[in-house]
């Protein structure tokens, strides 16, 4: 016993050690150093500590979260209105409405009872139950075109059939049932034109800077095959391989649940159903996912209604998921504001082995160089950073605007961590499991993306007369 309380002692203390002198060096750097005189310079030390603590949770998310937050402010890499933009965004509210709408999901037993239908379906094998939500997944992101949206409101239904199949807390059976909703309703839908940011942000900017309509149907047939079918293939098999589990169904403990809705389900229900409604069809109201869930999320804490009383809002809602979504959004957002991100990806760039006929080098070093820099900036300022850059580099390879704009795709759909993508963070958040899981896959998934997907897809597009 003394020794295993010794050994957690020395552990901790030396995770605090490694913590203080880190910062001991990066306040150095910031402060001191002749090679951090400019702001971008700055902006990349602070970035790449936030980033390396992210990666090995020497110290929780949320505290890296706070402790960026501090040192952008004192050091002045940028104003607040940038650092802590975070808070302002749409995704925190998305975050907030997931939460309050997970916990009114698994007080009203609606989960439960919607665990038991989706069992019908998936009943059987381990393998039936994750390529079945993958599936769902996927076909999700052809209704809601919001990847926040979705992983909101499919993280606590794949709780309910984690419950369902007995995968308890810290099981792989539970973590493998969550990555295969999160990731199969994200990562495939970066063939779907828009069921992603990035995708979205791209269509905007090649549409206002080359005058390029980039079309549904153009898009899903380029992209789709490799980039959705086979990396939900993918992500199935990599997550049976690295989760694998035997399902086990449980006796029902409250058969009365199995009747008629209670009154709190039905009003859950009618919830659940209005803002799905609103979110399939934002084409036409044009209002943002967040705020849908936002406005379904105070309905469900009003007075008179109290599907979340007071008590469960207080100590139920993770404020940690919150803080931490918000650093990520900030660190992104010092990294365009400062030049930083355009900085590197032109010189990113400037290393690559560019020419005219060299298509496949081509293809692969602009694929590759804006993936890297997907991980240097986040996904989603990926368009923004590479699209104005494309007309230099037709310049440089003879290849049309229009396919170096598409190669983006190729690049910021390579998910390396899980911190590129604010919705995955979002539902291991909202999941309760560890960042490391989506990491695993994710990180195994970009590797075979790189090594076999990225030059099968180059013959696709030959085939196809893009390249």
């Amino acid at each position: 016993m003394t020794s295993g309380r010794f050994s957690g002692l020395n552990t901790n203390t030396l995770r605090l050690l490694l913590v203080i002198l880190s910062l001991i060096g990066v306040v150095w750097l910031l402060k001191f150093s002749p090679f951090c005189v400019s702001v971008p310079a700055q902006a990349g030390v602070l970035a790449l500590l936030t980033l390396v603590f992210w990666a090995t949770a020497l110290i929780p998310e949320h505290l890296t979260a706070l402790l960026f937050f501090l040192l952008a402010m004192v050091f002045s890499l940028a104003g607040p209105e940038v650092v802590f933009a975070g808070f302002g965004s749409a995704a925190i509210w998305l975050i907030f409405g997931g939460l309050v709408i997970g916990i009114a999901i698994s007080s009203t037993g609606l989960g439960a009872r919607i665990g038991r239908y989706a069992a019908v379906w998936l009943h059987g094998s381990y393998f039936k139950i994750i390529s079945g939500l993958v599936a769902a997944g996927l076909v999700f992101s052809f209704l809601m075109p919001s990847a926040m949206g979705r992983v909101v409101l499919l993280t606590p239904i794949a709780l309910s059939v984690a419950d369902h199949f007995d995968f308890r807390e810290g099981s792989k059976g539970r973590v493998g049932v969550l990555l295969a909703i999160i990731l199969g309703t994200y990562i495939p839908a970066f063939g779907i034109l828009p069921a992603n940011v990035p995708n979205m942000v791209l269509v905007g900017m090649a549409e206002t800077q080359y005058n390029f309509s980039i079309l549904y149907g153009d898009y899903l047939f380029l992209h789709f095959p490799l980039l959705s079918l086979i990396k939900a293939v993918l992500i199935v098999a990599l997550i049976i391989f690295f989760f694998p589990d035997t399902p086990v169904e449980l006796p029902e403990q409250e058969p009365h649940k199995t009747g008629r809705f209670s009154r709190d389900e039905v009003i859950l229900s009618l919830v659940l159903v209005s803002m799905l409604g609103l979110w399939v069809t934002d084409f036409l109201h044009h209002i943002s996912p967040a705020w849908i869930a936002l406005g379904g999320a105070l309905v469900l804490l009003m007075p008179g209604i109290d599907i979340v009383g007071k008590k469960a809002f207080n100590q139920k809602v993770n404020w940690g998921a919150i803080i931490f979504v918000a650093g990520i959004l900030g660190v992104g957002g010092m990294i365009n504001h400062t030049g930083l991100g355009g900085t590197l990806a032109t010189r990113i760039i400037g290393l690559l082995p560019l020419g005219e006929g060299q298509d496949f080098m081509n293809y692969m070093s602009i694929s590759l160089a804006s993936a890297v820099t997907g991980m240097l900036t986040t996904l989603p300022a990926v368009p923004a950073v590479f699209t104005p850059l494309s007309e230099s580099l037709g310049q440089a390879t003879g290849l049309p605007v229009k396919t170096l704009l598409m190669m983006q795709v190729v690049g910021f759909s390579t998910v390396m961590l899980p911190y590129q993508a604010p919705p995955i963070v979002v539902g291991m958040q909202l999941s309760g499991e560890k960042l490391i899981h989506a990491a695993k896959v994710c990180l195994f998934l970009a590797l075979i993306t790189v090594f076999f997907l990225l030059p099968v897809n180059f013959f696709w597009w030959k085939l196809l007369d893009w390249l």
